[in-house]
Order: structure tokens, then C-alpha cells, then sequence
């Protein structure tokens, strides 16, 4: 059932969040990334100093890493062929391997055993043995897939933003292949987590998306979403989409979203969002903003967040973060979102959250704000804006 989005945002509870990641692990205990993400014993060694190491810098307040195979978003495109290319101290990434869209269509209509295909085995192995390393815990099998816009992206390159032009037909049946490959997929992963792969909710991470002039969202992106969810749940959708602009947030509604996440999203602000969709939406304070930030600016960030619409804060401790000069960063972050969560449900008028929120947060907060590049330095830098 889609939301009321006459009273969506009035009955969605203020919520926040912040915690580890595989990233912070890693920085924690000196752990190469390659080895992390290709040696077991690496990656268990990693979890079992790291998981202590976060809890003793940060605190009860930071939700530690749950234990998972490596991080991976290209298990889904890895099982169809794409080789996974694993740097010298570097993120993973994955080729392109289809030339054409007749290519795809041909490769997509062909049953996959997924749990032969690719690295697939050598990460199942991976799996088994850090679930023998860790018993009476579990441990998430971490072979991932992405939204349909992004997965065409990942399989066609450059090539699927001219096919949209040039095969409008054939890119709309390549998304809907995409959609059966990727479900089918997850049906393989969720039967090695052990939990069901229709419930009462479901995700999705598009980030390409945000790529598609909002002319082109009703008659390719909405349908692609649609039939995503509809393979997934029958109840609540989330989508979590980077850099859109305001133009494409009437689109949220369309497809029926109950919570958006804009994450990294340099063109928007939480008023905007509020002024273009009525969706519930959290705000992100990413891990590049803190370097510029005092506790206070961290403070004002959250306080004018929620004055201004989000329905809830987090961020992610990440490499970068893992020190001992963000610790009363995050500190600030989680005082300030439990003071805002706890004035909410006494009934505080969030316009009164503004009050709140110092002469030098509102200069910053959101004039001059830039999702890539974080706040207005307080040094008195120039300051570039990407919006």
C-alpha cells in the first residue's frame, strides 16, 4: 500500500543513526584493503581487533560493523561475467561487457546457476569460513546487486545513455531483464542468508539514475522501479539515489516511496527535498564534511536538519574518521539527534528546532553548503559551490 502522503511526514518518527563501517575497520587495525577483500583470515583477523578497537573510540553510541563478507554491490554483474578488478589500495570495480543491447537482451535471457558463476564460489568459501571463525554469530553474505538504471550502466557503459536515445524500445526490455536477472539473483544470496527474499519491504540503491534528465524518468526510470519492487515486496519501498535534482523528486511519490535517502547529493538541501516531495527523507552528514566541521557545526547541522524536514539523520564513521579529532564530532552528532528525537515526541514545533542552531550555522546551513565539499571552511577560504 503506497503512503498518505497527505500525513506521511507528520506520523514518521524521528529516527538517527550513526555507525562503523568495513572502511573504519580497516583504517582501525592496518588492514591493506586488497587483502581485506581477497584473504579470509585477513578480513576475520580485521573484525575481531576492529570491533573492539571502534567500540573503545566511539563509544555504545556507534553501531559497530555487523560481521559480512567483503562489501561487494558487483556479485550480480560478476555472475553474468563482468570481471571484478581488485586495486592496490583501492575500492573494487568491474568492466563493461556488452556492446550492444541485442548482446544483453541474448546474455539475459540465459538461466545463471549463480552459485557457480564467477568468484561466486571462492566468496561462498570466504563466507563459510567466516561464519566458522565467528560461531553463534552471523555473518551476512555480501554479494550485492545494484538498481536496474545503474545495473544497465554497469553492463553497457556510456553506451546505455545513447541507447535510450536511439533504441527507447529495446532499452526499456533491456531494464526489464535486467530487473528478472538481478531478482533472480537476490532469490540466490537471500537462500544463503537464510532469510526470505519477498517480505514486507524492500530497497534500492540507483545512483545512475540520477544521470536521466527528470523528462526521461516517467518513461524509463519509474517503470524500472516499479517492476524492481514488485519482484520484492508488496509493502514499504525505500530508494537510496545520489545527486538527483530537484526537478526529479516529484517522481519519488510516483513510484510510492516511504523513506528517500539523497545521501551525497550536491544539488539538493533539506528544503528542498520538503518543497518537492512530500516522501520521508533522511539527511546524511557524510564522512567529507567532518574534516571542516567543529562540534558545534555538527551540532547546528543536525538541529537545522530536522527544523527544516528530514525525518532523520545519520552518517557512516568511515577511513577518514578514525581518529582521535572526530571523536567529539560524532560525540556532538549523537547528543544533538537524541535532544532533537526526544523534543519531536514532546511535541516541539520543528520550526522551534531552528532556535537551536548557532548565527554561524545558519550562515553556513544551507546557503554556501555543497554536498561534495562540505561546508564553508570557518578559516575563511574561498568556497566553490558544484550545485
Amino acid at each position: 500500500m503506497r503512503p498518505d502522503y497527505a500525513i506521511a511526514r507528520q506520523q514518521t518518527a524521528f529516527t538517527y543513526w550513526i555507525g562503523g563501517s568495513q572502511g573504519a575497520l580497516r583504517e582501525i587495525t592496518g588492514t591493506p584493503i586488497r587483502e581485506f577483500n581477497l584473504n579470509p583470515q585477513a578480513c576475520i583477523d580485521c573484525y575481531r581487533r576492529g570491533r573492539p578497537l571502534l567500540r573503545e573510540m566511539f563509544g555504545e553510541g556507534v553501531a559497530l560493523p555487523g560481521l559480512s563478507t567483503p562489501a561487494l554491490s558487483y556479485g550480480h554483474v560478476n555472475g553474468l561475467g563482468s570481471e571484478l578488478l581488485f586495486p592496490e589500495g583501492g575500492e573494487v570495480a568491474q568492466t563493461h561487457i556488452y556492446d550492444s543491447l541485442e548482446q544483453g537482451l541474448a546474455a539475459l535471457a540465459a538461466p545463471v546457476d549463480w552459485a557457480t558463476a564467477g568468484l561466486a564460489p571462492y566468496f561462498l568459501d570466504f563466507h563459510a569460513q567466516m561464519q566458522a571463525a565467528f560461531p553463534g554469530e552471523k555473518v551476512n553474505f555480501s554479494w550485492g546487486s545494484e538498481g536496474p538504471v545503474t545495473t544497465a550502466y554497469e553492463l553497457r557503459g556510456d553506451g546505455f545513455f545513447l541507447d535510450i536515445y536511439d533504441n527507447p524500445a529495446g532499452a526499456k526490455a533491456f531494464l526489464a531483464a535486467i530487473n528478472r536477472s538481478t531478482a533472480d539473483c537476490d532469490r540466490f544470496v537471500a537462500h544463503v542468508n537464510e532469510r526470505p527474499c519477498f517480505g514486507p519491504s524492500a530497497g534500492l540503491a540507483d545512483d545512475v539514475a540520477s544521470m536521466l534528465a527528470p523528462a526521461l524518468w516517467g518513461e524509463f526510470v519509474v517503470p524500472a522501479w516499479e517492476e524492481h519492487f514488485r519482484l520484492r515486496t508488496d509493502g514499504a519501498r525505500s530508494a537510496h539515489v545520489e545527486d538527483l535534482r530537484p526537478e526529479h523528486l516529484p517522481y519519488l511519490e510516483v513510484v510510492g516511496l516511504s523513506s528517500f535517502d539523497p545521501s551525497i547529493s550536491p544539488r539538493l538541501t533539506p528544503p528542498l527535498v520538503r518543497d518537492h516531495c512530500r516522501v520521508p527523507f533522511t539527511w546524511r552528514l557524510g564522512e567529507i564534511h567532518y574534516r571542516e566541521m567543529s562540534p558545534q557545526d555538527v551540532r547546528d547541522f543536525v538541529y537545522q536538519a530536522a527544523a527544516d524536514g528530514a525525518s532523520s539523520v545519520h552518517g557512516v564513521v568511515a577511513e577518514t574518521m578514525c581518529n582521535e579529532a572526530h571523536v567529539p564530532k560524532v560525540a556532538a552528532f549523537l547528543a544533538a539527534a537524541q535532544d532533537v528525537q526526544a523534543l519531536l515526541a514532546a511535541g516541539c514545533p520543528r520550526a522551534e528546532l531552528a532556535e537551536r542552531v548557532s548565527p554561524a550555522g545558519r550562515a553556513m546551513l544551507w546557503e554556501g553548503w555543497c554536498g561534495y565539499l562540505g561546508p564553508r571552511s570557518s578559516r575563511g577560504g574561498a568556497h566553490v559551490s558544484m550545485a
